[in-house]
């Protein structure tokens, strides 16, 4: 802290003192390291001096300094590229997430809203993923919070993993609003969930943090510690929120000004020591580091000794560690891991497998994998090779063989034989002839063929035919004449056979 404020922190140490209290407390996220009164000779006189001004004058120097190093209330907010993740899965009943809605809100009011300055984005998260609004959406809190207000619940699940996946691809980009690289603005993801996540956290979020994304998680009632912890950046104790219930989900809003929040930028007035006149002081700033003349000459940070497994970048007064390609950066910021990209999400439509830094789909067994390399068509076994003499059919992960019509199958499942139709079954009364595919009858020798092509019936010779036995309607005269003759026998056997049975039923002829 500059002496030029000496006189602004010496009427607080005054009031301290009078209070039995000692100077103590730290923020060194900003780069201020307290003094001990010992320590401060300048301090020490502004004491002195306060305790010969009147009673108003002290007063006010108390409330200047109260305005200066407590309440924060004319605190600027650096300005941000800020992402709420907000979980609205169905264990947030609807007045719970009210009171998300009004953590929001108030989260708004202490920032600094507009294109150049924090820009703010919602993805709303479930089973499912909703990007409520983009980062370049909104440029004024009015319109902010008319957006915060028309939220809804999606009341599934708790996919958290594919949530920050999504704000990491869709939301943290200049397209969606984000600032590039260049300008330094620091990009913040809030998480808020009650639950346990239903995928995988920790690979996603190592890649988010690594891709300069600063993870806060807070969590609510039952959300698991294990979970926020893997989510959150380091130090975890600066990143780490938990409340009881959301009830009290509020009561964050001054923790997260608190750690959003940059050095002054407002002039403060403050009464002049010397004649009470009202003058403007200078603002706060950061004691100068050690090392200043030699960051002002450019010297490479990574160059005088790091710590980094993989990649060491220079980042101004210090540097920062990455991790090649294929890789994510472990939570002690320092050393990596191989990347699973597989549970990062994918659209293999069976297996993922990782493949160095990326990943490649596979099938199951007996699939194929499609030219698409993504989707899988069941296997046709037969194209790879077979053994069938005739046809091969696909059967599930094998197949099996059939033959063509006219042939059966051999003992061996693989050849074919010529098909024996009569010995499959045939109503052929004498001779049954196998003919390709089917059969035909004959009859023995002095039979003829019936019109039924069939049966047979006894060829007759003599004379007792008068037209030539040559021709054809000799031939069927013949036959018509047989068949007359063998009806009669039948009717005098059927005649004689009713006359027998009479005679033994004892009624006489």
């Amino acid at each position: 802290m500059g002496y030029k404020t000496a006189s602004v922190i010496g009427g607080l140490v005054w009031v301290v003192s009078i209070l039995g209290l000692e100077v103590k407390g730290t923020n060194r996220r900003y780069g201020y390291q307290p003094q001990y009164l010992a320590d401060s000779p300048d301090l020490v006189q502004q004491i002195q001096k306060s305790v010969r001004r009147p009673v108003h004058l002290q007063t006010q120097i108390f409330q200047n300094a109260l305005d200066s190093t407590g309440s924060g209330r004319h605190c600027k907010s650096r300005p941000l590229d800020l992402v709420f993740i907000i979980d609205s899965s169905r264990s947030v009943r609807p007045a719970e997430f009210e009171k998300v809605r009004i953590f929001l809100t108030d989260m708004v009011d202490t920032l600094d809203i507009g294109m150049d300055s924090t820009r703010v984005a919602v993805v709303n998260y479930a089973s499912t993923v909703e990007i409520e609004f983009l980062l370049k959406m909104h440029t004024d809190k009015s319109s902010l919070k008319q957006a915060l207000s028309r939220i809804d619940p999606l009341s599934t699940g708790t996919m958290t993993g594919l949530a920050i996946k999504t704000a990491m691809e869709q939301v943290f980009t200049e397209e969606s609003g984000a600032r590039p690289t260049s300008q330094s603005i620091a990009k913040v993801g809030i998480i808020v969930t009650d639950g346990r996540p239903q995928d995988t956290v920790e690979e996603v979020a190592a890649l988010a943090r690594s891709s300069g994304i600063e993870m806060y998680a807070v969590g609510v009632d039952r959300a698991d510690m294990e979970s926020l912890r893997l989510m959150a950046s380091l130090p975890l104790e600066e990143h780490v929120f938990y409340v009881e219930t959301y009830g009290v989900i509020e009561k964050l809003t001054s923790k997260f000004r608190e750690t959003l929040c940059g050095k002054e930028t407002e002039a403060e007035p403050i009464m002049n020591a010397d004649n009470g006149a009202s003058s403007t002081q200078d603002t706060f700033e950061s004691p100068p580091r050690e090392n200043d003349s030699l960051w002002a000459e450019g010297v490479d940070a990574c160059s005088l000794g790091h710590d980094c497994q993989h990649i060491c970048i220079n980042n101004k007064t210090s540097y920062y560690c990455q991790c090649r390609e294929g890789y994510v950066l472990n939570t002690d910021k320092k050393t990596c891991s191989r990347l699973d990209a597989c549970s990062l999400g994918h659209d293999c439509q069976h297996i993922c497998t990782n493949n160095q830094n990326s990943y490649y789909c596979q099938c199951r067994e007996g699939y194929v994998l499609n030219t698409d390399k993504k989707t899988c068509s069941r296997l046709d076994t037969c194209s790879l090779g077979h053994d069938c003499q005739h046809i091969c059919t696909n059967n599930q992960n094998s197949y099996y063989c059939q033959c063509r019509e006219g042939y059966v199958l051999n003992t061996d499942k693989k050849t074919c034989s010529r098909v024996d139709a009569c010995s499959l079954g045939h109503d052929c009364q004498h001779i049954c002839i196998n003919n390709k595919t089917s059969y035909y009858c004959q009859c023995r020798e002095g039979y003829v063929l019936n019109t039924d092509k069939k049966t047979c019936s006894q060829e007759l010779r003599g004379g007792g035919v008068s037209e030539n036995a040559c021709m054809c309607e000799a031939q069927i005269a013949f036959q018509k004449k047989v068949q007359s003759t063998i009806q009669d026998l039948n009717s005098k056997l059927d005649d004689i056979s009713r006359k027998v049975q009479q005679f033994e039923d004892g009624g006489g002829f």
